[in-house]
């Protein structure tokens, strides 16, 4: 009779073998499918996937995909991939459709970029059809002060090599759009570009922009050219009216300076006209002051005031208009 130890020793072996055989059962199909299809994916590997948590269906349907296609690519690597954050499927779809086009790409150099965030199969499928990318209305103006729109159409492929730091479509068409207005700047007239504009993609071509990129350009055809404003009209509008204000502003402190100078003199005059007349009201009273003192006498008095009746007759006679002499004449 088996003591308790034994017993527990057995239930606890039955119960692994348990999960054993339903894992195995689990297992049995995908193995049998990786063996008729010459992928040689081991029962007991399948079955430990399940333990390290990769999915036994992928793996064994990647590599079945990889062999048929004539790429050996071990079991090891894809589960590394999938552990990793990897997305297998397309590593190996990538790896198919480059060994097709005839681009040498390894696991490696695949599994980098995928890791890197990059879409390796769109980018093996650029590399074989090159893409048409678009820039937006780029707007530069030309010497002779007229504004110019252009619209470019970049035809690039993908460059595998720089795929891993190259930069992206957004560097090339910042690129692009800056050789434009550069281009397009540096022109004499704008209507030699519209007679020309592929001297546009010419110098733009010739600065070698893919540099750094994970694309090459092929070639950059404007698509389309729009003559704009009159910016040098504009700003020498805008030179004319800032001149004419300034003009009006130094015109008006004159004016206001002018202003209060006659006000100034205006102020003077009235302070004149009465210390005159405080003169003159104090000459009755200096008069007075005379005849009580005994300095002044009457007779005195008549003859200052024949004098000065006098006076003032001989200056109305000296202000009669000409016209009123000839005619008593």
């Amino acid at each position: 009779m088996p003591t308790p130890v034994v017993t527990v020793l057995l239930g606890i072996l039955g119960f692994i073998l348990l999960l054993f055989l339903l894992f195995a059962l689990g297992s049995v199909s995908l193995w049998f499918q990786s063996l008729v299809s010459g992928a040689k994916v081991g029962l007991l590997n399948i079955v430990f996937m399940r333990f390290r948590k990769v999915p036994p269906k992928l793996v064994v349907e990647s590599k079945i995909m990889a062999v048929k296609a004539g790429i050996q690519i071990s079991t090891d690597d894809l589960e590394s991939h999938f552990l990793a954050g990897g997305n297998v499927m397309r590593v190996v779809q990538a790896l198919i459709a480059a060994d097709k086009a005839n681009i040498d790409l390894q696991f490696n150099r695949c599994a980098a970029i995928d890791l890197a965030g990059r879409n390796v199969l769109e980018a093996v499928q650029m590399s074989v059809n090159p893409k048409v990318i678009e820039t937006p209305l780029v707007a530069a103006v030309a010497k002779d002060g007229i504004q110019l729109k252009a619209i470019s159409r970049v035809t690039v492929r993908a460059n595998i090599d720089r795929l891993v730091g190259g930069a992206g479509e957004e560097t090339v068409l910042a690129r692009v759009g800056e050789g434009i207005v550069t281009t397009i700047g540096s022109a004499v007239t704008h209507k030699a570009v519209l007679e020309n504009p592929d001297t546009i993609s010419k110098r733009v071509l010739e600065k070698g922009l893919d540099a750094g990129t994970a694309f090459e350009i092929l070639s950059i055809d404007i698509a389309d050219v729009d003559v704009g404003k009159n910016i040098g009209a504009e700003l020498e509008t805008d030179r004319a009216e800032a001149d004419k204000k300034i003009a009006q502003a130094k015109a008006e402190e004159r004016r206001a300076m002018a202003i209060a100078a006659e006000q100034e003199m205006n102020a003077k005059v009235q302070e004149m006209r009465a210390r005159v007349v405080e003169a003159e009201a104090q000459i009755p009273l200096a008069m007075a002051e005379a005849f009580r003192k005994g300095n002044l006498g009457v007779m005195d008095y008549y003859n200052m005031k024949n004098v000065m009746a006098d006076t003032k007759m001989r200056d109305s006679i000296g202000k009669e208009p000409e016209g009123d002499n000839k005619e008593s004449e």
